[in-house]
């Protein structure tokens, strides 16, 4: 009998071309699939993820499903692949679901953190997980602007070349700026996120903490749709997917 078994993720996206299979890097979908494959005996297994993370973008809470007929205890799954896996991915649960669940487009809301380390210096600790800045920021500015992404709006400013979104619309629900010197910590909800949306945020609010941008370049990105009013694409490896939430509903075991 086939099952559909929910996977939530954590990994460091350091070593990783990003979430995706390439063709040509080593990306963490294919140390899943590559394990589940041989975990279960089926050479025809594929793993379907929430959000499609860049290359050295990390993860807290990626969600992932499969369809398999093997009768391991779905609850095990997660022991069985963390011996398989590499130390920098972790299968944090594993739980059978039914066929309403899919990891991609049942997804109703995305948390990400974006994390800067403010020093004059870099970290040697922290350098996979934060971006430098070696200036002091403006945090009042920095809040200010970030208020003006709040709500529905069309971010196609905010998409990056190579984005294939059709629908541009995306409603942000939450966002924070917590300062925790030398840490400034960005935490985004919204519906859904355009490619290297949340990059391109993170480094519009620290142009403008820097005094580089004006105040307002934010609103007037989106009453214009110019990428040009906004900054550059922050670097990869501050962003961490931290959460994805789903309809209680389509989270439920099979009956």
């Amino acid at each position: 009998m086939r099952r559909r078994i929910r996977l939530i993720v954590e990994y460091n996206g350091t070593a990783y071309s990003g979430w995706q299979r390439q063709s040509n890097a080593v990306s963490v979908q294919q140390k899943l699939e590559e394990s589940l494959r041989k975990l279960t005996g089926e050479s025809e297994l594929y793993v379907v993820g929430a959000s499609r993370t860049d290359a050295g973008v990390h993860a807290l809470g990626q969600n992932a499903h499969f369809d398999t007929f093997s009768r391991i205890p779905a609850d095990k799954f997660s022991f069985a692949l963390n011996t398989m896996l590499p130390p920098d991915i972790r299968v944090c649960e594993s739980s059978c679901v039914s066929d309403a669940f899919h990891a991609r487009f049942s997804a109703v809301g995305k948390e990400y953190r974006y994390l800067f380390y403010v020093h004059p210096h870099s970290s040697a600790l922290y350098r996979d997980l934060c971006a430098h800045v070696i200036y002091p920021l403006n945090k009042e500015a920095i809040r200010a602007e970030s208020e003006l992404l709040l709500g529905r709006h069309d971010f196609s400013a905010f998409a990056a070349s190579g984005s294939e979104a059709k629908d541009t619309v995306r409603e942000i629900k939450q966002i924070s700026i917590r300062d925790n010197a030398p840490f400034l910590e960005m935490r985004i909800y919204g519906t859904g996120f355009l490619y290297n949306m949340v990059r391109i945020i993170a480094g519009t609010l620290i142009g403008v903490g820097s005094g580089k941008l004006e105040s307002g370049c934010i609103g007037r990105a989106l009453a214009t749709g110019d990428r040009l009013c906004l900054g550059v694409t922050a670097p990869a490896q501050g962003l961490t997917l931290m959460r994805v939430d789903y309809p209680e509903e389509v989270c439920l075991p099979p009956t």
